[in-house]
């Protein structure tokens, strides 16, 4: 365990900032998932519009340091790729 003052700050910083980036990524699986479904389902407009929310929620984490760049745009891709398969 930290004795200095500033390491034991560190140490709650980290947690919290931990705690957001976990709520932050579950946000975007469960994002991740909806979409899933709706495709699963084969139903093109419910799929657009969650894609459209997934977006958003998964570009906002890329924009906050979450996910890297390239790894937002890998997850933005697959998903497009995914509702436009849909017939």
């Amino acid at each position: 365990m930290a004795n200095i003052k500033s390491a034991k700050k560190r140490i709650l910083v980290t947690e919290a900032k931990t705690a957001r980036n976990k709520a932050v990524k579950s946000a975007c699986k469960t994002a991740i998932k909806k979409v899933e479904a709706t495709v699963a389902a084969k139903d093109k407009a419910a799929a657009e519009v969650a894609l459209k929310e997934a977006i958003v929620t998964i570009e906002k984490a890329g924009s906050k340091g979450i996910y890297h760049k390239n790894n937002v745009a890998r997850k933005v891709s697959r998903l497009t790729k995914m509702v436009n398969g849909v017939a």
